[in-house]
């Protein structure tokens, strides 16, 4: 297992629509800190090697987005994508799939993959430091549950394995969580 508690000390720089802002692009820079994101409530987040990319945007995105309902009545508050890419790029990738129920963190400078131990170098595929694949349940900070695509590595191999993150594994972990609870009672 990675580590017990996400960092809360990162910053996020998202981009959110403000009509108040003048011209075709009505959004403004909103920093958001990774605390304020995991505090008091229970988070899947996913993370991927990046935005537009084959697996990411053919199976995963929509996979987690088409999930969100059975998370959210298994007791998951919100679903979060983390990519190392920028804000644009990310409200760009989910406007284009038609993502509706899962919300992006753009980790352009991959401070909060680094710090999940999950940050790998693909430079020989032109796409300089990503983050490896995984999963996790997230409850107020604490790391619940963590799933991890197995093979992580630096330029070993061009591989992009998709399995253990897939959210039915995710939702499988949550139902027998859930279970183990009421039969606690």
């Amino acid at each position: 297992m990675k580590p017990q508690r996400v960092p809360d000390n990162i910053v996020f720089r998202t981009r959110v629509r403000d009509e108040s802002v003048p011209g075709p692009n009505p959004y403004r820079w909103q920093d958001v800190q990774s605390a304020d994101v995991f505090r008091g409530r229970r988070i899947v987040v996913f993370s991927l090697p990046g935005a537009f990319t084959p697996t990411c945007t053919s199976k995963q995105c929509p996979a987690y987005d088409l999930a969100y309902a059975r998370m959210h009545d298994l007791g998951v508050d919100e679903v979060y994508c983390i990519s190392v890419n920028d804000a644009f790029v990310m409200h760009n990738w989910a406007r284009s799939l038609g993502i509706k129920n899962v919300k992006y963190l753009p980790d352009g400078n991959g401070d909060f993959t680094r710090r999940m131990g999950m940050l790998v170098n693909k430079e020989h595929l032109g796409f300089g430091f990503r983050s490896w694949r995984y999963a996790m349940v997230v409850n107020d900070g604490v790391v619940e549950a963590w799933f991890e695509e197995p093979g992580i590595n630096d330029r070993g191999t061009d591989e992009d394995p998709y399995g253990e993150t897939d959210p039915e594994r995710i939702i499988d972990y949550l139902e027998s969580a859930q279970a183990m609870r009421q039969a606690a009672e």
